[in-house]
Formats: C-alpha cells, sequence, structure tokens
C-alpha cells in the first residue's frame, strides 16, 4: 500500500530539456540610444600595416587624417553616408613610416612625424610636396601636435630620441628645446585647450610633465608626475585643469591645478591601454546643445570605453574583433573611427531618423556595440567561476551556517617571528616595553635554540634597550627565574662591550645595585620569617 504522507512528483523524461524563459525588454538609456544610433561599416580594409593614429580636423567639414605604413590617409568629413578619401589623398611623402597627424587650428595644413625623425608639414586641400620640413630629432618621432586654440605658427613634436622641440613652422626654427626631457622614448603629448604655450608630454619612462614656453629657459618644466606604467597617450580634457594618462591597462585622471593630484583611476581594460580621444554624447533634447564630454579609451584586448569623468563611471563599451591602436571622434559628434593593428578601420556613422526608424535602433533586440557580447555561459563544473556561485546569497532557515574563522590580528614582533627574523622580533619586543611581550618573545627563542645566538648580535643600541630592560624586570617574581639566568648570560657573553662603554656600565651598575637591594630584602624576609615560625607553631597549638 502506498505512503500517504510521502509527497508524490510527476514523472519526466530524463531528455526533456526545458526551453530558457524568455528575454525581457530592457529600456535603454538616453546614451545606449545615442551609440546604437551608429551605423558600422569599414573604412579603409585595404590597408596592411597598423593604423597607429586618427585625428579630425576640429573646423568643417572635419576631415580624417590617418596614419598608416609610410603614409597619411585623408578622408573627406563632409561625405554622406561614408567618409570618403580626398582627391590628393594619401600624403606619401615620407620615405618611411608616418606618425601622429595633427591638423592646425583652421584645419588648412597638417603636419606629421617619421621613422626617420623628419617633422613635415603639408597643405590639407591640395597634393603638393611639404611645404616645410622640420629637422632636429635623430630617432623617429611619434609625438607631433599643433596647439588647440588660436595658434598658426607654431607646434611641438617628441621623439624617441627623448628630444622634446617646440617649432616656429614658417621659419623651420626650433623657439625652444628640451633635450633629455624624459630618460625614455616620448610616446604621448597634448596641447592646453587653454593656452597655446602650455602642452604635456609622456613617456616610458613612466612620468608625464607639464610645459609652459613662456617662462625663461631652464624653467620651463611646470609640473612632474609618475604614472606608474609606460605612458601610451596623454589628454587634456575641455577644462584644461583635469589631464588623463593612459599607460598599461589603466586610465588615470589627474588635477594638474593642485599639482599633479590623483582623482580617478579606471581599471576597465585587460591589457595595455593605446589611445584616448574625447567626444560629445549629443542627447537630441532641446536644452543639449553642445553634448555631455567622455572620455574614450581603446586597447588591445579589442574593446573602446566610454568614460562619464563627471561622474566617474563608464557609460558604453564596445568590442572589435582586433587589437586597437588609435581611436577618433568627430567633433560634429556623427562620426567615430577605430584603428586597429592589422590596417582596418572601423566607422561609426550616424544614422538618420528614417534609417533609425527602418533599422529599428530603439529596439531592445538590437546589438550594443560594433560586434554583440557574448551570451553568459552556462556554469560548469570545470569553469573556476562555478565555485565561487552563491557567493552573494543569504542563508534560509533551514541552512546550517558554518561560520567563518575570525582572523587573527598579529603584533610587530610575532610577524618576525613568522619570517624567521629573530633578532628583529627581539628588538620590536625590547622597543615596545611590554614585560609580557618581551619574555613571550625570548621564551619562544630559547624553544627555536636563538636566544643566545641574537643576544650575541646586538648592537650597542640594541643591547642598552635590552639591559634596560633587565633593570627593570629581572626582580620580578613573575619571571625573575627566567630573567635572573639571562641576565648572567648577558653580561657574561657582551662583558667587553659593556667595559667599553659608558652608557652600558651605567645600566649595569644600576642592575647590581637593585640586585643587591633585592639581595637584602629578600634576607630581611628571611629574619622575618624566622621570628614568625615559632609563633605559629606556639598558636598552632
Amino acid at each position: 500500500m502506498a505512503d500517504e504522507s510521502k509527497p508524490f512528483f510527476p514523472v519526466e523524461s530524463a531528455h526533456h530539456v526545458k526551453p530558457p524563459p524568455p528575454r525581457r525588454a530592457q529600456s535603454l538609456t538616453p546614451e545606449s540610444r545615442f551609440w546604437r544610433s551608429f551605423r558600422h561599416s569599414e573604412l579603409a580594409s585595404g590597408l596592411i600595416l597598423p593604423v597607429t593614429a586618427l585625428e579630425f580636423s576640429p573646423v568643417a567639414p572635419y576631415h580624417v587624417a590617418a596614419a598608416c605604413s609610410a603614409a597619411v590617409h585623408l578622408f573627406d568629413g563632409a561625405a554622406s553616408p561614408s567618409l570618403a578619401p580626398l582627391p590628393h589623398s594619401p600624403l606619401s611623402g615620407f620615405s618611411d613610416v608616418a606618425y601622429s597627424p595633427s591638423f592646425r587650428c583652421d584645419g588648412a595644413l597638417l603636419a606629421a612625424g617619421g621613422e626617420s625623425g623628419l617633422v613635415q608639414v603639408f597643405r590639407v586641400d591640395k597634393a603638393g610636396p611639404p611645404l616645410r620640413r622640420l629637422r632636429a630629432h635623430a630617432r623617429p618621432v611619434r609625438v607631433v601636435r599643433y596647439p588647440r586654440v588660436a595658434d598658426k605658427i607654431h607646434l611641438f613634436s617628441g621623439g624617441d630620441d627623448a628630444l622634446l622641440a617646440y617649432w616656429d613652422v614658417p621659419s623651420e626654427a626650433q623657439v625652444v628645446s628640451f633635450p633629455g626631457a624624459h630618460r625614455d622614448y616620448i610616446r604621448a603629448g597634448s596641447a592646453s585647450p587653454t593656452s597655446p604655450e602650455v602642452f604635456a608630454t609622456g613617456s616610458y619612462d613612466h612620468t608625464v610633465k607639464l610645459w609652459d614656453v613662456r617662462v625663461p629657459p631652464g624653467s620651463n618644466l611646470l609640473l612632474g608626475f609618475s604614472h606608474g606604467d609606460p605612458v601610451e597617450s596623454v589628454l587634456f580634457l575641455p577644462s584644461g585643469g583635469l589631464l588623463a594618462t593612459a599607460g598599461g591597462n589603466v586610465v588615470k585622471i589627474w588635477d594638474i591645478i593642485s599639482g599633479g593630484k590623483l582623482t580617478h583611476t579606471i581599471e576597465s581594460h585587460n591589457k595595455t591601454v593605446t589611445a584616448l580621444c574625447l567626444g560629445r554624447i549629443k542627447n537630441e533634447s532641446p536644452s543639449d546643445d553642445g553634448g555631455e564630454p567622455r572620455l574614450l579609451s581603446v586597447s588591445i584586448d579589442g574593446y573602446m570605453k566610454s568614460f562619464d569623468f563627471a561622474t566617474f563611471k563608464i557609460t558604453h563599451s564596445m568590442r572589435y574583433p582586433a587589437q586597437l591602436l588609435s581611436v577618433g571622434f568627430s567633433p560634429s559628434g556623427n562620426a567615430r573611427l577605430v584603428g586597429t593593428s592589422d590596417g582596418v578601420i572601423y566607422m561609426g556613422m550616424k544614422k538618420t531618423k528614417k534609417q533609425e526608424e527602418a533599422n529599428g535602433t530603439n529596439a531592445a533586440s538590437e546589438l550594443d556595440g560594433f560586434i554583440p557580447e557574448p551570451e553568459k555561459q552556462v556554469l560548469r563544473p570545470t569553469n573556476y567561476r562555478y565555485f565561487h556561485r552563491g557567493k552573494s546569497e543569504k542563508p534560509q532557515d533551514t541552512d546550517y551556517v558554518i561560520p567563518r574563522a575570525a582572523k587573527v590580528k598579529l603584533a610587530e614582533h610575532d610577524k618576525l617571528l613568522k619570517k624567521f627574523w629573530h633578532k628583529e622580533a627581539l628588538v620590536v619586543a625590547l622597543s615596545k616595553k611590554s614585560a609580557s611581550s618581551v619574555v613571550a618573545v625570548m621564551e619562544e627563542l630559547v624553544a627555536r635554540k636563538k636566544l643566545l645566538k641574537c643576544v650575541a648580535n646586538l648592537d650597542v643600541d640594541e643591547l642598552r634597550l635590552l639591559l634596560r630592560f633587565l633593570h627593570k624586570n629581572a626582580t620580578s617574581p613573575r619571571h625573575a627565574r627566567f630573567l635572573m639566568g639571562l641576565t648572567k648570560k648577558v653580561l657574561e657573553m657582551r662583558a667587553d662591550d659593556i667595559q667599553s662603554n659608558n652608557n652600558l656600565r651605567i645600566y649595569v651598575r644600576n642592575l647590581k645595585r637593585m640586585i643587591a637591594e633585592e639581595i637584602q630584602i629578600q634576607r630581611s624576609l628571611q629574619e622575618i620569617q624566622g621570628m614568625i615560625s615559632p609563633l605559629l607553631v606556639i598558636a598552632g597549638r
């Protein structure tokens, strides 16, 4: 007969697999809708060597310069729906690899460095040989920057020879030169958005330095601090008071007004961060005239991150199928470019409202980035995270909770004993002036057969600490048996040192006087005991 008290469960096939629950449609934030409104494509897939730099012109129609191989490729920013090469592109006046293209503030000229150490200046609107050739560097020039404010005749350059130069372009002359500005390759630089004479540089020596060419020679270095890793990119934020630096897998924000104070550290990338740029998020609202600024970073881990430096939060992330070396964002907010190590430039162009409606841009099912993020994998016993699941779960009433053992807090002398630093542990205990701790350390050293060796290795000051401790505690009833024997050993072992040092002789003299007083006290107590004992015997009858 069946047991009615046991619950009954319906039978089910072992091969039956339940369908996954339907995914909930998530509401999109205005920023997510902005990033989803870009149409993705490849701008230049015929290139072979890495795209080391991307630069947008600061004025309309916002042409684009891409440094790749021995040329700088120019693209028409006014072309729609995709950027098209300019008729006179590329600028191929380089005999070797081209680096770091930079537009002048009016967009009419473009300067770039090269592997040979030559800095060349070209016209943007027509083909032709370079207008100027600036010669000072003996090694590759990886940093060339025009000032970001109204200055049309100067630029600065930095190279692998650790030379930093500030140029008067029309005369091809160096206004200021800083040989040995850094101790290693100069690979990053940025001009201040508020002053054409102020700029920052970053180097593989881990340092970032701020320069001002207006002050007298020798005092041009305004500020210097360490990023902690070889610096790959440096960028002033719009206010001019904050500076972003990239090195290793970390991006750091510095307050240069307060003397280079570190305000925030961004550790969102898994590998080396290679480039930084500024972008503006336009939410298409009547009150949003210029858009909210964002700091964009790319890394060889294939990710581009958008960081809101007002709230110190990562607001968006996109993944690409290659290592990323450069990034650029159009001042108009309509184009975004990412350069890779295999010569491909991935482009995102802002969609029109008709295209957004046709493609369902506002639908929650659309991809977040250029490549969809992989879905969360099912945890299996072969996965490391499998053994860490459920850490945040709260126990139920029927669960038996095993409390975690409290961590034992070790004193400083205990930590030293744990490392087998015996003499250091004894000295630290003596300096703390706790009799119980000192005796405990000594007894442990006796068990390890190291106490007499430690006493023999004490210097004069450390021996003075030991004698002072013995003077105060050798006659203590609790520790007298142990300390009196140790005192005798110390005096025998270190007799020569005590005789040669006046301060040590004073401690020994006081120690002898204290022992003599203790002996006198013991004798007095014995006499009293002798007088009291007969009386106690009589009283006991």
